[in-house]
């Protein structure tokens, strides 16, 4: 393959896909097949989580615009829908902070019960992705201001793949736990 850098992201976003999955049916199973209690479905608000969701999603598209930029060595258009992008993340996970401090005041914790411990982990390990995200994309627009400002296509192309895996996953993280429980 010609993009090694472009191979080793798909081999670690395959690895991070069945993480998620395995995730994703540990909560489904203790919701639909268990005697527990879900703790956490009824305090959750959908819709709140679902408007810092197309924040999410707005930030694949602006992402995808940085890139079709880049790839036009339009290098001013990169760099704003770059910093876009992480501004979107940015909401994103503060709203994901703002839910976290709300389920806190509300008794319901990493250690609550195994809702609570499943809530936690799932989406706090797609946020620990999220950040992540952020800070790969902080660091190539400073590179494209630096010294070191002709940031390739190839050098970005790993990152928009990780970038947009981590918003599939959350589209399937929504729908699993805010959705399908009002359903």
């Amino acid at each position: 393959m010609k993009d090694k850098g472009k191979l080793l992201i798909l081999l670690l976003v395959g690895s991070e896909t069945f993480f998620f999955i395995s995730l994703i049916i540990a909560y489904v199973y203790y919701r639909n097949f268990t005697n527990t209690v879900d703790t956490v479905a009824h305090t959750l608000d959908a819709t709140r989580a679902g408007i810092f969701t197309l924040f999410l999603i707005a930030s694949s598209v602006t992402l995808i615009v940085a890139k079709n930029a880049l790839k036009k060595d339009n290098r001013k258009r990169f760099k704003i829908f770059l910093v876009l992008t992480v501004l979107l993340g940015v909401i994103f996970i503060s709203g994901q902070i703002g839910e976290y401090i709300g389920l806190y005041k509300k008794q319901i914790t990493l250690d609550s019960d195994v809702f609570g411990s499943s809530f936690f982990t799932l989406t706090g390990f797609h946020g620990l992705h999220v950040i992540l995200g952020l800070i790969a994309l902080t660091i190539i627009f400073l590179l494209s201001i630096g010294k070191m400002e002709r940031v390739g296509v190839a050098a970005f192309s790993g990152m928009d793949v990780y970038w947009h895996f981590v918003d599939v996953v959350w589209i399937f993280v929504f729908y699993f736990v805010y959705i399908m429980p009002l359903l």
